[in-house]
């Protein structure tokens, strides 16, 4: 029998579902609303906007994004209809690149302010620096955590 958590991992727990669940849920509605994104197409755009020639492997993108291949394979379908990207042949010759176009490129520019602002008010300005940076680290720590536990995979091993 697994055992329970005690009072304390039960609060760490319940706060972490609070912040994963209702977070990117605020910023889906706000993106959505104001710029007819999700937070995941920003966060694919953003991806793409940093990346060298703005194009990146679709694996490396769905890996960095936190999204499956098949999830991200329907965002970068989205973004191609309304012409915020597109898809190309690797450099290498072999797989598969999303490209961010200059629309897309424009599209970042004007949701960005929005997003970082939408970011401040629900994070940020719940905490001063010292908790911010004691976030950070925590924060880190357990994706360093999860990278270990889970390696690549978006799917828990065997036996989880």
């Amino acid at each position: 029998m697994t055992e329970d958590l005690d009072s304390v991992e039960r609060r760490a727990w319940s706060a972490v579902l609070t912040l994963a669940m209702r977070v990117p849920s605020a910023l889906d509605s706000r993106l959505q609303r104001e710029f007819g994104v999700t937070h995941f197409e920003y966060r694919v755009m953003a991806l793409l906007l940093e990346a060298p020639d703005h194009r990146m492997r679709l694996s490396l993108l769905a890996a960095r994004g936190h999204g499956s291949i098949s999830r991200l394979s329907h965002v970068v379908s989205k973004l191609e209809r309304v012409g915020w990207a597109k898809r190309a042949t690797a450099e290498s010759g072999r797989g598969v690149d999303a490209v961010l176009t200059e629309s897309g490129l424009a599209k970042v520019a004007e949701t960005t302010p929005e997003y970082l602002l939408a970011v401040r008010r629900l994070v940020m300005d719940g905490l001063d620096g010292p908790e911010k940076a004691e976030l950070a680290r925590l924060g880190e720590r357990l994706s360093d955590h999860l990278v270990g536990t889970l390696g690549d995979a978006h799917e828990p091993p065997a036996g989880y």
